[in-house]
């Protein structure tokens, strides 16, 4: 079975690392019978009103486990796992779910958190009877753990950080290796082509893939004969007033 296991806000402006690699790290710490699939990074409100380290992103492991009597050795582990590498001055937040559960209160969070600054109580609500834990500082970081947990169940965003051998491929790929490996390729040309598996894909030194319709997928354009680039790159970030169609009743 399928549990979500969400971290957020594990760090510091100066801290030199993000909650990004605790999360991937988690997989180091799990029982032998489990596997970490993926871990996939969620984007929240980017506002001046959010307190944020950086972005008001939060990240959740996708682990594979034999049964439901996992959970609670996945809750200690994730609790002593934030314990042992978290930052003093952030302000962590754990939650921890299986497909299995009724998640769909956690979704409409989750989504509700892309638009609108939400609140601790807010998340406490959606995640009655899901673990759900604080542990420092104004243990803010509960409110993004709970929407990763929404939002990659629902599995309509969200950009893969980690999964099977993403992060060791060499920049130039051919379209079938990606697909031998789960990993759909998609063409954002006009036209929507199927694009052939011995066609090149030039990833740009950062494959990482999208949560699509529950899919990983990797949008394309053309780049020149049977050649293909990502068209995903690094992002600065600037708060810009976002009007949303959510409220806070």
């Amino acid at each position: 079975m399928i549990f979500y296991v969400a971290f957020d806000d594990t760090d510091t402006l100066d801290c030199g690392r993000g909650t990004g690699k605790l999360a991937r790290w988690f997989a180091d710490v799990i029982p032998s019978e489990c596997n970490q699939k993926m871990v996939v990074r969620q984007q929240l409100l980017h506002s001046p009103d959010v307190p944020m380290t950086s972005h008001n992103s939060s990240l959740c492991c996708v682990i594979e486990a034999p049964d439901e009597t996992y959970r609670e050795t996945l809750i200690q582990r994730g609790i002593a796992h934030i314990l042992n590498h978290f930052f003093e001055g952030s302000d962590p937040g754990f939650c921890v779910a299986s497909e299995d559960d009724d998640l769909s209160a956690l979704i409409r969070f989750g989504i509700k958190c892309t638009g609108v600054k939400t609140t601790q109580a807010e998340a406490k609500v959606a995640a009655k009877g899901i673990h759900l834990s604080g542990h420092g500082g104004t243990n803010d970081g509960i409110i993004g753990a709970v929407a990763a947990v929404g939002l990659t169940h629902l599995g309509e965003s969200g950009r893969i950080v980690d999964y099977a051998d993403i992060r060791d491929l060499p920049q130039i790929t051919t379209v079938g290796e990606l697909r031998e490996r789960g990993i759909h390729i998609m063409s954002v040309n006009r036209h929507a082509e199927f694009i052939p598996d011995d066609h090149k894909i030039d990833n740009q030194n950062s494959l990482r893939p999208h949560l699509w319709a529950r899919r990983l997928v990797v949008p394309v354009m053309a780049s020149g004969n049977e050649t293909w680039q990502t068209i995903s790159i690094k992002k600065e970030y600037t708060f810009v007033q976002q009007e949303s169609v959510f409220t806070n009743n």
